[in-house]
């Protein structure tokens, strides 16, 4: 039985994983989130659910007891203090592998005139999220960084990835795609270990995302 620690699971991308991974009878998932009136009533019969912070130290490490895998989905303009207290619970529970969901930009990797949109409307905001990129690699976990284009909630998989020193491509990516990515490697956790990817759908360039 493989388990799975989902933080931030009332996310949108983080429901299209739980979807994908209720059909998996060797995984059992436990969703973490702050808020309880996110909850469905629909959650996955191989889930158990824990409400709570990421900042939460201690409910955190107890969250983590036995996990094989965790995956933040988690956000906000503290996700750098958030990657801190994950990555402490981590060791102290001995769990190595996360996959954790930041976004497009914080390597400065996005070219052009899109690269320029992108700055300009969220460059402030992803210093966070930089500083959280350099917690994780410097863990000491078995990481993978996943950085979303902008996202859209079109029903379809269609993504093509760019690694860490790779320029950015296209505008924007399904979340439904980004959670075939991450749960691709929650299945086979060797894929894309100590990389930090680029999701975008393929053919997407352009000055910004269609929908601005």
């Amino acid at each position: 039985m493989k388990n799975v620690l989902i933080l931030g699971a009332s996310g949108q991308i983080a429901r299209w994983v739980s979807q994908v991974l209720a059909q998996r009878s060797d995984t059992a998932m436990t969703l973490f989130l702050r808020n309880p009136k996110k909850l469905s009533g629909m959650e996955p019969a191989n889930s158990k659910l824990v409400i709570g912070s990421a900042l939460d130290r201690k409910l955190l490490e107890q969250a983590m007891s036995d996990q094989d895998i965790v995956y933040a989905n988690l956000t906000g303009d503290d996700i750098d203090v958030q990657a801190r207290s994950v990555v402490a619970a981590m060791r102290a529970a001995g769990v190595k592998r996360l996959v954790f969901v930041l976004s497009l930009g914080i390597y400065d990797e996005v070219p052009g005139k899109f690269g320029e949109w992108n700055n300009a409307t969220i460059g402030e905001d992803l210093k966070p999220f930089a500083r959280a990129a350099e917690v994780i690699e410097d863990s000491g976990l078995d990481y993978t960084i996943v950085r979303p284009a902008w996202l859209t909630d079109e029903d379809e998989v269609d993504y093509e990835l760019t690694g860490r020193h790779e320029l950015f491509k296209g505008t924007v990516v399904s979340r439904r795609s980004v959670a075939d990515l991450i749960a691709k490697i929650v299945e086979s956790p060797q894929l894309h270990r100590g990389e930090s990817l680029g999701v975008n759908k393929p053919n997407t360039d352009g000055e910004k995302p269609y929908f601005m």
